[in-house]
């Protein structure tokens, strides 16, 4: 191999330097006026919105047997609750999610809590537990003391013989 000559490194480097250069400019450039560009990705370190859904066999189910659908699990109040939502389809069938005399829990397997939900002295559980109508949305909130279920955890909603397992926390 030959020896690369100091005057040819010099040249070698200077025209990387100019290449790498004009490449960063051109890739920083605004577009032509009238010309379309391209819908590009999110950038790294945006937020996306990413809603969790169920797998079409668990909508059918939940749907069929329970008379309910759009179950969701979300953080509330800065983490200190975990809120428990659903839209009834069948009110009959969806009877034991409103009735006050089962105790419903929020399980999270990964950190090994049951969350229950809490019952204030002038308010009593901080749940719906009204006659359910069809098209209405109801809800529940469980305590999350000392925050152990964290956005992103998969938990399992228990309310008597109802189980609605693998729920994302929004």
């Amino acid at each position: 191999m030959s020896k690369i000559r100091k005057g040819n490194r010099e040249t070698l480097l200077a025209a990387l330097l100019a290449s790498s250069i004009f490449a960063l400019s051109a890739a920083g450039q605004a577009p032509v006026p009238g010309e379309q560009s391209k819908p590009s990705a999110p950038k790294a370190g945006a937020p996306v919105r990413y809603v969790p859904t169920l797998s079409r066999r668990a909508q059918m189910y939940y749907q069929g047997i329970w008379g309910v659908d759009e179950l969701r699990v979300k953080q509330a109040e800065s983490g200190e609750l975990i809120r428990f939502t659903w839209r009834v389809l069948d009110p009959d069938k969806a009877k034991p999610l409103n009735d006050k005399k089962l105790r419903p829990v929020l399980i999270d397997p990964q950190a090994g809590v049951q969350l229950v939900v809490p019952t204030m002295e002038k308010v009593g559980q901080l749940r719906q537990s009204s006659s359910p109508e069809a098209g209405k949305s109801y809800w529940m909130a469980f305590s999350n003391s000392g925050r152990p279920v964290k956005r992103g955890d998969r938990v399992n909603i228990v309310i008597g013989d109802f189980k609605a397992e693998g729920l994302v926390v929004e």
